[in-house]
């Protein structure tokens, strides 16, 4: 709980002695992804077809391993991509290939690999096709095993820039050692503990940064970072903590000063049978850590920060989602999950699950101050290590009940209130920067028989800034396992007076998926682990599919 681990496209690693021959028959595994939308114009939402109206995103992969060797490769199609995505997103080619060989207790990749070191405050690579998001590093990488307990990890390359040119080079090593595996008294009393520590560096070329008319910036070739964490646990509670610290990076995100980044997070949860709570903290500062500094948005960072939000699934609940604020915040996050016993009161025949979420973000510093003693080729701000600003970036309490009422009904309902920052998280306001909402969902599932089920879905948000109230409507119905059939339309009872109705079917059979879906989508911000995009309003044909083999 509150840990957030890294997503691969790779096998984990098996340092166990293969029984079967080295050359031993191999096993082919892939995939087909591919999501297409015929566009249309629409003025009414702001929705442009382009020169392009077909649009797509495609990816086909494919695998061949077995115990000791693997290897993979990723085709990527994105000529005209899906509204939302980067313009340097567009391309085709070779995104990933790879060799990886396990023997004993030796590991080792050459090609384009994903790897965390720690919570990823220093380093984390992954991919987000939902985001556009992969900033792989092609290079190579080694996991040793040499004793029980004991993990060393280096790895060195150029980190994937979309379709371009790859003109930076990070490298770095990662130490973990299990200490209840040497120390006899804490495995007796069924303690784990482990430690770790890590560093990374880039080296970049020079390049030309005035600081006035006359002047450059003297720009450092290689940045480093560590960082250093302990996770201890026994039964059902765990305490983490991680330490990063980056040297001066001078960069686009921090207006090219030459202050120093940290980071320490700080978690605990507890979970027993019905049971648990999370609590956790995070400070960082000066924390944008990009391969290249002088890229903005969504690309290039070598290290990643969890949001330390809660991650909605409903529609108005996502509405106003948090985007990680590198250059400073403070963040605190509670969760409590406690299940209602059966044949009670209040818990029926099958008892009931209820959690309830808190999470408040602020930053180290006001903007007026920031903006004073953060000149370029400076020092930068100077927050001492307890300063807050003076407004919240977001705040959130939320609490949800999940009720299966008997096999034919369960519902589940959900209250949110929230405290959404626009300027900071967005860089704009809508009459008033701060939004205050509050959001009202339902779920509702009814099992006809093992094969026929519908799923509806009522939500309301709440709001006198921005664009004010929005309603939301849905219903799902599964016909044979197989189809689906579904209808669902967003309304801005507010200012706008818009629909956004979108209704879809979709079919599987076997590994195929496809589903169809016919509608509006309205503008608005998508994140995935406190890093968002905007996506625009666009209307058109959506056409999706899936094969696994």
């Amino acid at each position: 709980m509150g840990v957030l681990f890294a997503q691969t496209n790779e096998s984990p690693a098996d340092n166990s002695i293969p029984k079967k021959g080295f050359f031993e028959s191999f096993s082919v595994s892939g995939d087909i992804q591919t999501n297409m939308l015929v566009a249309e114009n629409d003025s009414a939402i702001g929705a442009v077809k382009g020169d392009k109206p077909f649009k797509s995103n495609s990816y086909l992969r494919l695998a061949v391993k077995n115990d000791y060797l693997e290897t993979g490769i990723r085709g990527e199609y994105m000529k005209n991509p899906l509204p939302g995505f980067e313009a340097n997103y567009a391309g085709a080619g070779i995104g990933n290939v790879y060799l990886r060989g396990r023997y004993k207790f030796l590991d080792a990749t050459v090609g384009d690999f994903y790897e965390q070191f720690g919570n990823g405050l220093i380093f984390r690579t992954y991919e987000e096709r939902n985001l556009g998001i992969d900033n792989s590093l092609r290079g190579g990488r080694i996991i040793l095993k040499p004793v029980q307990g004991l993990t060393l990890k280096a790895l060195g390359g150029s980190q994937r820039y979309y379709f371009k040119d790859r003109n930076n080079t990070v490298y770095g090593s990662d130490l973990e050692m299990n200490l209840d595996e040497w120390i006899s008294a804490l495995n007796k009393n069924d303690w784990k503990l482990s430690i770790g520590s890590s560093f990374v560096s880039k080296i970049e070329p020079d390049e030309i940064i005035m600081v006035s008319g006359t002047h450059a910036l003297n720009l450092p070739k290689y940045v480093p970072a560590f960082s250093g964490r302990i996770n201890l646990q026994k039964s059902g509670f765990v305490f983490s903590t991680e330490y990063a610290k980056k040297w001066n990076d001078p960069s686009f995100d921090s207006n090219y000063i030459y202050k120093d980044g940290s980071a320490l997070l700080v978690s605990t949860s507890y979970s027993q049978r019905g049971m648990s709570f999370l609590l956790q903290a995070k400070r960082n500062e000066n924390m944008s850590y990009r391969s290249v500094r002088s890229r903005s948005g969504i690309s290039s960072f070598i290290n990643h920060m969890p949001p330390f939000s809660m991650q909605h699934s409903y529609t108005l609940a996502a509405h106003y989602p948090y985007a990680t604020q590198r250059m400073g915040e403070w963040a605190f996050q509670g969760e409590v999950r406690y299940n209602i016993k059966r044949r009670t009161t209040l818990g029926g025949r099958y008892g009931a699950d209820i959690r309830a979420s808190f999470s408040h973000i602020r930053g180290l510093f006001d903007e007026a101050d920031y903006a004073n003693q953060n000149a370029r080729g400076t020092m930068g701000y100077k927050p001492a290590f307890f300063d807050m600003s003076k407004e919240t970036y977001y705040q959130d309490f939320n609490i949800d009940l999940n009720k299966k009422v008997n096999n034919f009904f369960s519902f589940s309902l959900l209250y949110m209130n929230q405290i959404y920052n626009q300027k900071v998280v967005e860089g704009h306001g809508v009459n008033g920067d701060i939004v205050k909402s509050n959001v009202f969902a339902g779920e509702f599932k009814f099992n006809f028989n093992r094969k026929t089920n519908l799923r509806t879905e009522l939500q309301y948000l709440t709001t006198k800034q921005d664009l004010g109230d929005w309603l939301y409507a849905s219903a799902e119905l599964s016909l044979f396992s197989r189809l689906m059939l579904g209808f669902s339309n967003t309304y801005n009872a507010g200012t706008t007076k818009i629909h956004y109705p979108m209704a879809t079917a979709a079919y599987s059979y076997k590994s195929h998926r496809l589903q169809l879906g016919y509608g509006r989508t309205r503008e608005g911000i998508t994140c995935a682990g406190g890093v968002c995009r905007l996506v625009p309003a666009s209307k058109g044909l959506n056409i999706a599919y899936n094969y696994n083999f």
